[in-house]
């Protein structure tokens, strides 16, 4: 079973060299400290940062460098800031190739809830209603049940919807799935994490097809 930082690291994998990479709040920002130093890779905050890098060490924080969800971020050579305008140009115009999210609740179609619980307090959607509308090719990094043991993956989304259909692949603390016109196709499964547990925490329709091998990390 992965944990937070473990999630990080297999989604890291799907990063290739040259992607322009959206990071949304939670464990997809844990992603940057995780990509190989073989590639070339631009991180997008809709704050207006291109080209943020790891997480400051320990006491070299600079409180006015910021994501979108107000944690202190190190840049890269190159860097720039920018309005959010001129950010939000970016992502409508689809110039980002790669959208990690984290999630509430995803439906086996590809539904994304990840904004509002009802009856709780919340300051809005953010940039997640743009980047799930413009983005070609959204990943969620996710816990596969709630703290109650409840399953995440769903056949329908019961919360407020952030966008419909757009999900194309989940990693999750048991595995890997890929969003399929069946249902949730499993690819690979988590350290130590057997297919029966998998199919015991999933609620949406689950698809395995011959072997599914353990995910290396």
């Amino acid at each position: 079973m992965l944990d937070k930082n473990g999630i990080a690291k297999r989604i890291a994998q799907e990063v290739q060299d040259g992607f322009y990479v959206n990071l949304g709040i939670g464990i997809p920002t844990l992603v940057a400290n995780y990509v190989r130093n073989d590639i070339e890779v631009e991180f997008q905050s809709e704050n207006g940062v291109l080209g943020m890098g790891p997480f400051p060490f320990e006491g070299e924080e600079d409180a006015d460098v910021i994501n979108a969800g107000k944690q202190t971020i190190t840049t890269l050579p190159g860097a720039s800031f920018f309005d959010s305008a001129l950010s939000f140009s970016m992502i409508r115009g689809q110039h980002v190739d790669l959208t990690i999210l984290g999630a509430m609740e995803v439906a086996q179609n590809g539904d994304i809830a990840n904004w509002k619980i009802p009856g709780r307090m919340v300051k809005g959607m953010g940039g997640a209603m743009d980047l799930v509308a413009s983005a070609e090719n959204i990943i969620v990094a996710m816990m596969h049940t709630n703290k109650r043991g409840d399953s995440k993956l769903l056949k329908q989304c019961s919360l407020p919807l952030t966008g419909v259909g757009c999900v194309k692949k989940i990693v999750t603390n048991l595995a890997v799935l890929e969003v399929s016109n069946k249902g949730f196709k499993l690819l690979e499964r988590a350290p130590g994490v057997s297919v029966e547990e998998i199919i015991n925490a999933t609620e949406g329709d689950l698809l395995i097809e011959g072997e599914v091998l353990e995910m290396k990390i």
